[in-house]
């Protein structure tokens, strides 16, 4: 085991500390301007049930949060299993994000990716600077569920799918 005492001046050694854990990905999905946007993200928490609440950490940078945090409403889609398709697509910077990716739209404009285990319609409630990224809280207004659909998870910087654990 190495045990570092400062945190280190390479960033890729903090990537690759961060990519010791594993998360869930998400898809952050709205209708603006009159075309889909989305993007993955798999930095993604629950944080309240009083009143219900989700964070994401979204990079500064991206222009797809540009574009998508004034959305009256949008999707939260918890990946599953069969959705690396989706999660590579909605991560890539060309081309166009949705080709083969199965979605559906509510009348407010959230989208959501079809198939997923959960689906949140959420609006952003606030945000908070925090370094190179801003923390999303995003308030929940309606949820679905399957709970049947394994979750799609990303460790060690690659999609990964769980295994279960011999009893």
């Amino acid at each position: 085991m190495t045990i570092a005492i400062d945190v280190p001046k390479d960033a890729r050694a903090l990537r690759d500390a961060f990519a010791c854990y594993p998360s869930g990905v998400t898809a952050l999905c709205a209708v603006t301007q009159g075309e889909p946007t989305g993007m993955a993200a798999s930095s993604f928490t629950s944080v309240s049930l009083e009143p219900p609440l989700v964070s994401v950490c979204i990079q500064t940078s991206s222009a797809t949060w540009q574009r998508l945090k004034d959305a009256p409403r949008i999707g939260v889609s918890v990946l599953g299993e069969g959705h690396d398709a989706a999660c590579r697509s909605l991560s890539s910077k060309n081309g166009d994000r949705f080709g083969g990716v199965e979605w559906s739209a509510t009348p407010q404009g959230a989208i959501f990716i079809e198939g997923a285990a959960a689906h949140l319609d959420c609006s952003v409630h606030s945000t908070v600077d925090a370094g190179d990224h801003v923390i999303v809280l995003l308030a929940i207004h309606a949820l679905g569920t399957e709970p049947g659909v394994e979750p799609l998870v990303f460790h060690g910087s690659r999609l990964r799918r769980l295994s279960p654990v011999a009893a």
